[in-house]
C-alpha cells in the first residue's frame, strides 16, 4: 500500500488549487480524479468573473490550474474512483473501485457536484437522445433545432446564451412569475437581448416524449394547472446540482442534501479529513470560491500532518 502525506480526491478548481498549495508545502501528495481533470469547469464555455481574466473558456482556465499543480514534483496524479475511506491508527486507508489501496495522513475531499435529475416521465429514457445537462457537450447535436431549457439560474442563462450560437430557437421554462429570474443581473440583461430566446413563465416541465429522439414536451401552467404539449427537438435541464458525497456520507457529517459540513478551516467532523469546493455546504459555488477552499484546506491539512496546531 503506497503511502502519502496527503490525498486529494477530485481535480476540479478546488482539488487543483489544493494541489498547488500542497506542492508549495512540499507534501508528498496524490490527486485522484474520477472522470476528467477540471471537473465541471470544462463544461463552461465562457467565464467572465474569474480575477485576472476578462474572458476565458473554462477548459483554458483549468488547464492553467493543472499545469501549475503538475509543476511540483511532489504531486502525483492518477485516475480512479474512491469507493471507501477507513480510519487507521495513524491516518487513512483509501480503496478504489478497482481495489487499489492508498494510505495518507490527511485527506481533502473535492469531488464537486453533478447535475440534478428532476425525474419526470421520459427524462431517463431520452437521456442522450434529446435530454441533456451540458451545452458544451451536446450543443452540436442541436444545430438549427428548436429547443427548450428548464431553469433560470446563472448556469441556465449562460448555457442559453451559448446554445443560441447553435439552435434555431430556445424557449426557457421558468417556474417564477414573468420577469423573475434566479440568475445575476448581468446574465439576465444579456439573455434579454438575445433574439433567439423566449420564455414560458410560471410553468413546470411535466413530461418528455418522442420516438428515436425527443419531439415534444408537456408543460404545466401553474396559474391554472392546465397542461400543454408543445413540439421540441430537445430539452436542457438545469435544475440544480447534487453533491458527489455518497462514498463518505456515512463517515463525515453532511447536511440534508448530502453536502459536507465544514468549519472555516475546511475541517470536517472527522479529524484529518477536509473538504473543499462545491462538495461543501456553502452559500456560493463559484470557481473563485472553490480555489479559495482548496488553498485553505491544504494550509490546515499541512498543519495537521506536521502536528503544528491551528
Amino acid at each position: 500500500m503506497k503511502k502519502y502525506d496527503l490525498i486529494i480526491i477530485g481535480a476540479g478548481a478546488a482539488g487543483l488549487s489544493a494541489a498547488i498549495y500542497a506542492g508549495r508545502s512540499i507534501l508528498n501528495t496524490l490527486v485522484i480524479e474520477k472522470f476528467s481533470f477540471g471537473g465541471r469547469v470544462n463544461d463552461t464555455p465562457k467565464i467572465i468573473n474569474y480575477p485576472g481574466f476578462k474572458e476565458i473558456a473554462g477548459r483554458d482556465l483549468i488547464n492553467e490550474f493543472r499545469k501549475q499543480a503538475e509543476n511540483f514534483t511532489t504531486n502525483e496524479f492518477i485516475y480512479g474512483t474512491v469507493s471507501k475511506i477507513e480510519k487507521v491508527d495513524d491516518g487513512f486507508k483509501l480503496t478504489t473501485a478497482r481495489r487499489k489501496e492508498f494510505y495518507s495522513k490527511a485527506i481533502i475531499i473535492a469531488t464537486g457536484t453533478y447535475a440534478k435529475m428532476i425525474n419526470v416521465p421520459g427524462e431517463t429514457e431520452f437521456a442522450g437522445r434529446g435530454v441533456s445537462y451540458c451545452s458544451t457537450c451536446d450543443a452540436d447535436y442541436f444545430k438549427d433545432k428548436d429547443i427548450h431549457i428548464l431553469g433560470s439560474g446563472d448556469l441556465a442563462l449562460e448555457e442559453a446564451d451559448y446554445l443560441s450560437n447553435f439552435a434555431n430557437s430556445i424557449n426557457m421554462i421558468i417556474i417564477h412569475d414573468e420577469g423573475n429570474f434566479d440568475g445575476n443581473e448581468l446574465e439576465v440583461e444579456r439573455i434579454k437581448k438575445n433574439p433567439k430566446v423566449s420564455y414560458t413563465w410560471h410553468s413546470k416541465l411535466q413530461g418528455i416524449y418522442g420516438g428515436e429522439r425527443v419531439n415534444s414536451l408537456d408543460i404545466l401552467d401553474l396559474s391554472d394547472n392546465t397542461k400543454t404539449r408543445v413540439t421540441s427537438d430537445g430539452i436542457f435541464i438545469f435544475a440544480g446540482m447534487s453533491p458527489n458525497s455518497d462514498f463518505v456520507k456515512d463517515l463525515v457529517e453532511v447536511d440534508s442534501f448530502g453536502f459536507i459540513k465544514t468549519d472555516d478551516c475546511m475541517r470536517t467532523s472527522v479529524e484529518g479529513i477536509f473538504a473543499a469546493g462545491d462538495i461543501r455546504e456553502k452559500p456560493l459555488r463559484q470557481i473563485v470560491t472553490a480555489a479559495n477552499d482548496g488553498a485553505v484546506a491544504t494550509v490546515y491539512a499541512e498543519k495537521f500532518i506536521r502536528n503544528r496546531g491551528v
